[in-house]
């Protein structure tokens, strides 16, 4: 009799043992099921988060457009019938003299273009035109007098402006939005 009651004890430890490694089994998938769980909410948490710093990066770079244009191109030089020799926008600019460019502090040496009122003084656009450069080209409104779309590009002479600006179509992109943006 002491065998049997050795075999039914050893079978009982061997079912609790069995009865253990189920539950801890249990246990170690619902601890998984609830980490994939969590891991897909980070994951959303994590991608809003990535979205609000690229946002974040795009308006921080001065580099990056933050908006698109579709205009026609055309250039005019100071020394144009019309032309009075200073700039529309302030601080009235003058370039009688030639000038063609003008110093920002934030982008450097830029080219000066004319706009509508639709980009505030100040604006600064990049576009290109492989007549003038294999670079785009970074300018500032610092002029009014055409409409919609267009920019009409300072250049140092008519002459200049007729033989290598020309009139072309072209797409540019607003880095910056008037002079504070």
């Amino acid at each position: 009799m002491g065998f049997f009651k050795k075999s039914i004890l050893s079978q009982i430890i061997r079912a609790c043992v069995i009865v253990g490694v189920i539950f801890v089994a249990k246990s170690s998938s619902n601890l998984i099921e609830t980490k994939l769980e969590n891991d897909a909410t980070n994951r959303t948490i994590n991608l809003s988060t990535m979205a609000l710093k690229l946002e974040e990066d795009i308006r921080n770079d001065i580099y990056s457009a933050k908006d698109t244009y579709t205009g026609d191109l055309t250039g005019y030089g100071a020394n144009c019938p019309l032309c009075g020799g200073t700039l529309a926008c302030k601080p009235s600019y003058y370039v009688k003299d030639g000038t063609d460019t003008y110093f920002d502090p934030t982008y450097g040496t830029v080219r000066i273009v004319a706009s509508s009122r639709n980009l505030p003084c100040g604006t600064i656009v990049r576009f290109q035109h492989f007549g003038l450069s294999n670079e785009p080209i970074i300018a500032i409104v610092l002029d009014r007098g055409v409409l919609g779309n267009d920019l009409d590009l300072l250049s140092p002479s008519e002459e200049y402006a007729l033989r290598y600006v020309g009139r072309k179509s072209i797409t540019y992109d607003v880095l910056r939005q008037g002079w504070n943006s």
